[in-house]
């Protein structure tokens, strides 16, 4: 084997690791937030990282413990719920990263249980201190208008094979 040929398969399986590492981190969110535990549900994001869903902007990881925190949320755990993150289609660029996903949170009803929201996920990540973090991710609802499958668009344009390294 060249040299060469070494380097671009340990550039090539360093890729493969991230794509990974980062579908695991986001496969993690739901389990976490239905665990009602804030911190490790909060420690996926930059310190300064956003997380914007209708109707409610995060603008740090202090303010996305909150959210887990929050009576809103607790109401939500207590009465039965799952929040399901689908499979991310991710996309490497060095230390940065573009992940998309749809998303489905279920909640108890009755003896059964219902789709109560279902959603379009965009997420941006960085690579710092050893282990990516989410520096911003926006959620929209599938309510059939264009704000959620542009999410996943813009997302998925950069994973197409032709434009990666």
């Amino acid at each position: 084997m060249t040299d060469q040929r070494i380097a671009d398969l340990e550039r090539r399986l360093r890729r493969i690791e991230d794509e990974r590492e980062i579908e695991r981190m986001i496969a993690s969110y739901g389990p976490l937030v239905d665990a009602g535990d804030a911190d490790a549900a909060a420690d996926l994001w930059a310190v300064d990282g956003s997380y914007d869903v209708e109707g409610w902007f995060m603008s740090s990881r202090a303010e996305v413990a909150a959210m887990v925190r929050s009576d809103a949320h607790r109401g939500l755990i207590e009465a039965g719920c799952c929040h399901f993150l689908g499979p991310a289609v991710v996309t490497v660029d060095g230390d940065d990263a573009v992940a998309v996903c749809e998303s489905v949170l279920v909640t108890r009803k009755g003896d059964g249980f219902a789709v109560w929201r279902a959603g379009a996920n965009h997420f941006r990540l960085r690579r710092g201190d050893g282990r990516w973090r989410i520096v911003a991710r926006r959620t929209r609802a599938f309510d059939g208008g264009a704000e959620a499958r542009e999410l996943l668009s813009t997302g998925l344009q950069r994973s197409r094979p032709d434009e990666r390294a």
